[in-house]
Parts: C-alpha cells; structure tokens; sequence
C-alpha cells in the first residue's frame, strides 16, 4: 500500500446555480429558477447610477446566488458580513458575498434603483476560505449556494448576540450585620458573578439573601455575557505515554503540521489501538504552532459525543466546544458565537459542525471516517468526509481519517498517491485482537422458536460461570421486524408507505422506523377479521432479550438500541453500567458498536450476520465488515482474551470468511476489483436521481421522460428508471435514476446539460444525491 496526498475523486469544479433537492420545490418552479436569466419580480435588483457602495448579498434561502443591494456606511463591509436587506416583502439576515461581475454586466440595462441594506451588524466575518468552500460545496453537491449558507447561519440570534444578563459580584466589602448565611452568599460570589439564583442554590439560601447583599453593600449588580468563553486547552498537559508505533503516527501528522501542508492523512489502527491518542497530539500541535489556530473532531454520532467530550477534557485539562443535535439553543448559541470570535481553540461534534464559522480553522479529524452515519441523507445532501478533505485542500490545512476499517474510497485514495496513511497494527498495552469463529446455523441450528445457537449458548454459559460480560448483537430494534396474518397473509404496513411495522412487544404497539408511524397492535387482522391470527415472523432485539432472560433467569440482563435508551443520557446511563459491571449480557444494536470500551467484556455474539448482505447495495458486504469488526473489537480490550462467535447462514460468505482470518486486506482488494470491474465507486462517479410525486401516473410519465432526454456522452451510463426498493413513502411515490460515469467525466456539468433538457412536470419533485450511500 502506497502512502501520499492527494483529495478525493472528482472534486470538479463546476457551475452548478441550481435549486435540486430543496424540499417541496417542484421541478416547474425550480427548473424556472435554473434556467431563467431573468430575476423573479420579488427580487428584483437594478442598476448602476446609485450613490454609496454597491454589494451583493447572499441569503440563507434555496436560492442560487447572491443579489446587488447599496450599502449607505461610510466603509464598504467586508466580503463574509452579516447584513440585514429587504427581499421581497421582509427584511432578511444574509451575508455580503463575492461580486459575480459577469452577472453584473447583464443587469447594466435595467433602470430602477438599487435597495438599500438596512443594518451591518457587528459581528466577525466568515473568514475568505468558509466563503469559498460554501460556493466549491454547492458546485459539487449540485444545491444553491443559499442552502448551503444556511447550514452555516442556524443559530438565528447568533448575529446580534444576546442581551447581557444581570449578574452579582462581590465588592470586597462586607456589611456590618453578617450572617452564616450572607456568608455563604459571599464566598460564593468570590469565584466569579453569577445570578442571583445561582448564589442562593450554591449557599443554600433563598434569593431574598442574595438581593439583601446588594442593598447592604456586599454585592454589586453587573451585567454579563450569558455565552461564557471557553476555556483554552491546556497544551502542555502531559498525555499518556505513546507505544512506538503511536510516537511514530504522532511525530509523522506533526512534522506536516508544521510544513503547514494540506494532507489527507489516515490513521489505520485495528479496534483498541491507540488512534485517538494519536490524534490528539497532532490536535496540540496544530493548536501550539499558532495561538488563533482551532481544530475540529469531527464524530458520527451523538452516544459517541457525550463520553468523549469527558475524555477530551481529560486530556486538555478543559471541556472543549461541542455541536450536536441534543444542545439546546443556548448552547448552541455559545458553541456559535465563540467559534466564529476565534475563542473556541477545539470543537468536537456531529456532521454539521464542519459548517460552524470557524475564523482560523488549522486542522480537522474524522474519527471512524468510514461510518456511515456522516452521509447527510435529508435536506442538502453531502458527505460530511468527502467535504472536510476538500475543506482543508481549498484552506491549505491537513485532515485526519481515522479507522479501523476504513472505506474503500480512502484505501484507494491511499493507494493511488493521493492521501499519506500510518499504521496502528497492534491493540494498546499488548492487548491482544478477540478470538473470531463462525457459526454455521445449518448445523447448529436453535432451538424451535428459538435464535441462540447451542454453541452461543454454551460459550454464554461459561462467561457467566466465571462472571464476565457478554455482548449479544443484533442490528435490528424492536421485538419482530415483520407482523403478519397467519390466516390470510397480510402483512402490517405503514400507512401510505411500503414499509413493514415493526412490533415492539414492550409497549405492544407497531411502529414504523422509517416514518415514525406507531399504533398500538391490533387483536384483529384489519383484512380479514380473524382475531389473535397477528404473529411477530423473525427476531428483534427484544425478542433476544425475552429468550435470553429465559435462559439465563439469574444474569443481569440488559437491552440498549435507540428504542430503549431514546435519549444520550439514558443511553450513557446503560452504557457507564455495562463498564461498571453491573450488566452480565448486554443485547444491543449498532449503538454499543464502536467507541466503547468494556473492560470485563470477552464474549461478542453476532445473533444475525447475513442482515446487511441482502438487497443490492454496492456497499453491503464492506459495511458489514465495517459494522461486525467495530462490534467484534469490544472484546478482549483489557487484559483479559476475548472471542467472538458470528452466527450465520452464509459461511461461506467471502466478508465473513475474511472476518474470521481477520484478513482485511484480502476483503478490501476483492472487494476493489469487484467494483473497478463495474466501474463503480471509487473507480468511477456515481449520482442518483430521484423524482417523488403522489401521483404515481405523473410520477411514471416525468422519469420516462427524463431518461428520454439523457444527451449521449461518451464514459456515461443511465440505469432505470426504477422503482425505488421502499416506493411508498409517506404516501409518496418514488422513482431513481442512477447515473454511472468514468471518473475523467463531469458529472455535475452532465447533470445540468440534462436537466435543461428535461420538460418540467408539474407536480413531481427531484433530488440529486452526488455520490449515493443509500439507495431505499
């Protein structure tokens, strides 16, 4: 394997002003937006001869450029303001943006006068390298650069700032009648102001004693920020001693660090090997090298945020800023308003925090960088890692991917000269990789009714002997994924969807995991009337959890998926007992995969192994490689061996063959020339189309149509129109396209030349997705 820089596969650059994917914008309206050189009424922005500084502005709406306003201060604002401008019937907040001039010179000829910005508010700029990633991503992603803006301005009274909060400071002085009490009250405010009610929970008295102080002299009203800075990282903090192959990895990120050298860079380090420790010396490097600098960690998911922002602030000696969906808006505010002041050095979040405004933005890291979970699927879609490598190409700052088991795409980027990787091959402290065995169900078939095998069983049996954990994984929530009728057939849908109700046996309702849908479960068949025919067809991890509690009736027994634990805290709740040892057998879904660490944990069990092999997906067999190597790497991880037993009806299955020798480089190379065979991703490019309407007559008309009106090119293949596998959604149906092209060929400049000549149908709305994850 070859080791060197380089960005990902076709990052081209081209005009894509387009309104594709924005919710409830039909093809009509968004092709007239497209393709039209006039500026709707609306909108309207004129000409030339006006007094004060002319300057376009870009608005947080699915719009695809910026619009020429006048701005009557003294100075011009600078390129990345916040500015308030009429547009249309309101007044919105949007940003000063690059003057597109070639668009200018049309409009020399119209005549009414320019609107005039209302306000320039105070607050820091995007820095130049935020604004020209907004316009490269929008190109790419193929959605208006507006859209994209408004990832970046979600926190509405960010702009203005807060109103400043009254507050009570000591005055060093003490009043002549003291108390215990208005002690209390004053050693308490000699830390810093705080409020009123504050003071009086910290002492233990009612607020009446706080207020007393004030008329008495103790206290003094003050007005304070209510977003508190940050504190700095402390980058002297001594980290843990590195084994040689992490000093190695660590010294091999610093040295580009400090040539100030854009690199993609992979951290390859087998589950337990020390990854994060290395990335957190190249965090205080990059952090150490310029005092304005900030880095960013990016993680996939929010039951990862939550116990790693305990262990940053461990390593730092100071919390850094998070960004996730669970923050209220308060403190999202905070994260926000710090960030774009350059006051939060570190900031560990979700997919979105790649779009926070950061001022001096010096490194970013993407930890489990093949996860799924960093495709944004709704709104405007984008893949947040494809996007933090092309951030740091166009800002000129390295980006670390840290895996695993990394994605196909970054082995090949690795191969191919474009990104540098280091290596992590052992486990930290010489723990050693888990024991893994396939269990071939055809000969060790359960029980009737049953879904432990007997050697799953027994292996169970000898961790409990011996009082160490065990891990029954099952990628699937609720109690049955199917419910039919066992007189007539019928199948338990959502309604207006194709999508099967899930029964979840501890709240006797059916639910739909796609919609949302949940109703409480009949005792009748709605088709055919027949009373207690409704019968659960195939497990869940509930239904694991009712067998395994029949097996084991004196073993602590726990289940942890999104269902059970549907909040952070409850889920860590579940999560901090399992380390403390005060569960026996945890039976859990994806959300106790990765990222956690188990000390007394030695037995993995794989209840359903074949689940994420079915269906077409391109991707199916790496991320079951992927998911079942996270899942099997939580054994062992301490000092005690530990083993996994995967329970299959496809032994002979190439993935789980390569899990149980654990050869991952022989997966990886077959699965690379399966797909340059196909020329599938990464050895070619790849876009869905996907055309919804309720009315599936327009629906058919609109995507024989648009496959019609495909221009022919050379290197470009059209697949479908097809049904899309789940057609009914929400009571919408749903067609795909796919579009299949060499990797030397300009997809997005493809797609524009086609949507122009598509007629628009009224009615049937369309999505592009530049390079599909998912394909339901």
């Amino acid at each position: 394997m070859r080791f060197a820089h380089g960005l990902p596969v076709g990052r081209d650059r081209n005009s894509a002003e387009t309104d594709l994917g924005i919710k409830r914008t039909s093809m009509n309206k968004m092709q007239q937006l497209l393709y039209s050189d006039d500026t709707p009424d609306a909108l309207a922005t004129k000409t030339a001869d006006d007094t004060g500084h002319r300057v376009s502005v870009l608005f947080p709406l699915p719009l695809p450029k910026a619009y020429d306003y006048l701005c009557d201060s003294a100075d011009k604002p600078p390129i990345g303001s916040f500015v308030a401008a009429p547009f249309g019937p309101r007044e919105v907040v949007g940003v000063v943006w690059p003057s597109d001039d070639g668009e200018r010179a049309k409009k020399k000829s119209k005549v009414q006068k320019l609107k005039s910005i209302n306000q320039v508010y105070d607050a820091q700029p995007l820095a130049a390298d935020l604004v020209d990633f907004i316009d490269w991503a929008a190109e790419y992603t193929m959605y208006p650069k507006g859209a994209m803006l408004r990832m970046v301005m979600r926190v509405k009274d960010a702009f203005e700032g807060p109103r400043m909060q009254t507050a009570f400071a000591a005055t060093g002085e003490k009043p002549a009648r003291m108390t215990p009490q208005r002690e209390a009250v004053l050693a308490a405010a000699s830390t810093a102001p705080q409020s009123a009610g504050q003071l009086a929970s910290a002492a233990g008295v009612s607020e009446a004693v706080v207020r007393g102080l004030v008329g008495a002299g103790g206290l003094l009203k003050v007005d304070v920020d209510p977003d508190p800075p940050f504190i700095a990282p402390d980058l002297l903090r001594a980290g843990p001693m590195l084994s040689g192959d992490q000093q190695y990895a660590a010294d091999f990120v610093a040295t580009i660090i400090e040539r100030d050298e854009h690199k993609g860079i992979l951290i390859d380090g087998v589950t337990g090997s020390g990854k994060t420790e290395v990335y957190f010396a190249a965090v205080a490097a990059a952090l150490s090298k310029d005092p304005d600098a900030q880095a960013l960690i990016l993680l996939p998911e929010i039951a990862l945020t939550l116990p790693f922002l305990e262990r940053v602030e461990e390593r730092f000696g100071a919390a850094p800023a998070p960004w996730h969906s669970e923050l209220t808006g308060a403190q999202r505010r905070r994260t926000w308003r710090r960030v774009a002041e350059g006051q939060a050095r570190l900031v560990v979040g979700a997919r979105s925090a790649l779009f926070l405004p950061f001022p001096k933005l010096k490194l970013i890291v993407v930890d489990e960088e093949h996860d799924g979970a960093y495709k944004q699927e709704e709104g405007v879609i984008y893949h947040a890692r494809d996007l933090a490598v092309a951030r740091g190409a166009r800002a000129g700052f390295p980006v670390l991917l840290a895996s695993a088991t990394p994605s196909l795409e970054t082995v090949v980027n690795v191969d191919e000269g474009r990104y540098e990787a280091v290596g992590l091959s052992g486990r930290f402290n010489d723990a050693q990789m888990p024991d893994i065995s396939l269990i071939d169900m055809r000969d060790d078939t359960p029980d009737a009714g049953k879904w432990l095998s007997p050697k799953l069983v027994e292996e169970v049996d000898k961790n409990l002997s011996v009082n160490e954990q065990t891990l029954l994984f099952l990628n699937r929530r609720g109690y049955a994924p199917l419910t039919l009728c066992r007189r007539c057939g019928h199948k338990m849908t959502a309604p207006g969807s194709d999508t099967m109700l899930v029964e979840h046996r501890f709240e006797n309702r059916l639910v739909c995991h796609h919609t949302g849908f949940s109703m409480p479960k009949p005792s009748v068949c709605p088709v055919c009337k027949a009373v207690d025919s409704l019968t659960a067809c195939g497990p869940g991890v509930e239904r694991v959890a009712e067998e395994a509690k029949e097996r084991w009736p004196n073993a602590r027994i726990e289940v942890l998926s999104s269902d059970t634990a549907p909040g952070p805290q409850t889920m860590r709740a579940v999560l901090d007992a399992m380390k403390a040892g005060e569960i026996d057998i945890l039976i859990a879904t994806q959300v106790a995969a990765k990222g956690h660490h188990f000390p007394n944990l030695t037995l993995v069990g794989v209840v359903d192994a074949d689940l994420g092999l079915a269906g077409g997906d391109l991707r199916a067999a790496e991320r079951t490689y992927q998911l079942l190597s996270q899942v099997t790497g939580r054994a062992g991880r301490a000092e005690k061996p530990g083993r996994a037993m995967i329970q299959t009806y496809q032994a002979d299955a190439s993935v789980l063959k390569a899990l149980a020798s654990g050869d991952r480089d022989a997966f990886l190379a077959a699965e690379a020339m399966g797909r340059q065979e196909l020329g599938f991703p990464p050895y070619g490019r790849l876009a869905a189309v996907m055309l919804r309407s309720p009315d599936e007559a327009a629906l058919d008309r609109a995507a024989n149509a648009m496959r019609a009106a495909a221009p022919l090119a050379d290197g470009v293949e059209i697949l479908g129109p097809a049904r899309a596998p789940i057609y009914r959604l929400r009571g919408i149906a749903r067609m795909r396209l796919l579009v299949k092209t060499r990797r030397n060929v300009n997809l997005q400049a493809y797609l524009i030349d086609w949507l122009k000549r598509t007629k628009p149908q009224s009615g049937v709305r369309i999505t592009l997705d530049i390079n599909p994850y998912s394909f339901m």
